[in-house]
């Protein structure tokens, strides 16, 4: 399976220059190879986020919904009905607080497949440290005027209706159990899609710094994902080019949705993978 991707020179920085930086080569294309046999694609917190009406403050506190939304009627199904018709197999990644996933044969089989889950065990807290958090709850982010439909929204989380795991897919609440499921099924490179790059698919548990540490090349697709922006970034949606940035450095490769999908019709057509 041969399909253009997407990496970045971060070389060589010319200390001749004003800004060093600006010497390095930038974005590339390369010719990839990926073993249909050793690849996955990881859906990962493609959530269902409820109507506008149901939790205003929840959308005002988190301005990449609509974008998700969008990409999940959008890209989803056409994404998924592609790898679904391949060899490689569909994972996902589950989170938040309210359990939506333990009664599918696919979560049971990763629990198993993994075995307890580690305890963590946390640092000593003090009345400072107390006090600090409450100045970040009652002065920073989400606003404590959206906090109450933040957490009525995650008291009826849920696969999105397009996200939804087909059969027996393998569902993971951690990186141990998604890394028994790449050992079950011989895989080592993770395709990631969902919500948002830059946050869950990297930080979350199951997410690309938890995976690379089991070894997994982690990679995504750039029309398959969003990130969460800022007053800043939010126009341009800088904090997205950011993260694709660091995961073609840091983690694997950038991959265009249509350069996948040909890809996978391609493994459908006897072409050589």
């Amino acid at each position: 399976m041969r399909l253009p991707a997407q990496l970045y020179r971060q070389f060589d920085a010319d200390p001749a220059r004003a800004v060093p930086g600006e010497g390095y080569g930038g974005w590339h294309t390369v010719a990839a190879e990926l073993a249909p046999q050793h690849t996955a694609l990881v859906v990962m917190h493609a959530w269902d986020s409820g109507q506008p009406h149901e939790f205003p403050g929840w959308r005002r506190a988190v301005e990449y919904t609509p974008r998700a939304e969008q990409i999940l009627r959008d890209v989803f199904p056409l994404l998924l009905a592609a790898v679904r018709r391949s060899p490689l197999p569909v994972f996902h990644v589950v989170g938040g607080d309210k359990d939506y996933w333990s009664h599918l044969p696919g979560y049971q089989r990763a629990a198993k497949l993994a075995g307890p889950s580690a305890v963590v065990s946390t640092v000593p807290r003090d009345p400072v440290y107390e006090r600090l958090q409450q100045l970040r709850a009652a002065q920073g982010s989400p606003g404590q005027h959206n906090a109450p439909d933040i957490a009525a929204g995650f008291t009826r989380l849920d696969f999105a209706p397009a996200a939804r795991p087909a059969g027996e897919e393998g569902i993971a609440k951690n990186g141990a159990q998604l890394a028994a499921l790449c050992r079950a099924h011989g895989v080592n490179h993770l395709v990631y899609a969902g919500f948002a790059l830059n946050w869950c698919l990297l930080m979350s548990p199951g997410g690309m710094v938890d995976m690379a540490r089991h070894g997994c090349l982690c990679s995504t697709i750039r029309e398959a994902t969003t990130a969460v922006e800022n007053r800043e970034t939010a126009r341009e949606q800088l904090e997205k080019q950011q993260a694709l940035w660091r995961v073609a450095v840091e983690f694997g490769f950038v991959f265009a949705l249509e350069d996948f999908l040909s890809a996978l019709r391609d493994i459908g057509q006897g072409q050589r993978p």
